[in-house]
């Protein structure tokens, strides 16, 4: 879980307390196996293709997506990492926290970015990654993959690749972990 935001970001401060376990590692593993297989049919093989993980939860899922990816095409796919905190609309509104890295090596022109992160909720923390991903080059085409979508989109956003479509609450609370997936609230 991206702990480091949910701990010092109103309201929610505190600490997640799980309420039902959604996904186990099993089920995991075979919603990336299976979105693995469906960026390979969408984008016709891996050529030209790298996987940006969004700091902090998505980097897991994005590593997981191109070890399977390798796997399945035989070729590896380039992978990176991406911190959006100075990209974020709301600073005003809750502590910026740059503490992770972000890795791109390489230019994105002309390539195509699978932007993976671990929950898809009000869209906001992927519109600050299209704005990040400028700096790093014009990319072809940019596809979003996601382990949980939970819907209360704020933006017109919608991923490409989702290992699970999830409802929830707007106060609840999804933890993704190489375990599975949990959903719960944070109490104080």
């Amino acid at each position: 879980m991206a702990e480091r935001e949910r701990r010092q970001a109103p309201p929610y401060g505190g600490v997640f307390r799980a309420r039902t376990r959604v996904m186990d590692s099993d089920d995991v593993q075979r919603a990336v196996w299976r979105m693995a297989h469906e960026v390979i049919e969408a984008n016709h093989g891996t050529d030209d293709l790298v996987l940006v993980g969004l700091q902090t939860g998505g980097v897991p899922v994005a590593e997981a997506l191109a070890g399977a990816l390798g796997s399945i095409s035989g070729a590896e796919v380039a992978l990176g990492s991406l911190d959006v905190a100075f990209y974020r609309d709301d600073i005003g509104l809750r502590p910026v926290l740059p503490e992770a890295v972000t890795d791109i090596p390489w230019s994105l022109d002309g390539r195509t970015v699978v932007l993976c992160d671990d929950v898809l909720f009000t869209g906001r923390t992927i519109r600050a990654a299209l704005n990040a991903l400028s700096d790093y080059g014009r990319p072809r085409a940019v596809q979003l993959a996601v382990m949980v979508d939970r819907g209360h989109r704020e933006l017109p956003i919608r991923p490409d690749y989702v290992g699970k479509n999830l409802p929830t609450r707007r106060d609840e609370v999804v933890d993704v972990h190489p375990e599975g997936v949990d959903l719960g609230e944070m109490v104080r």
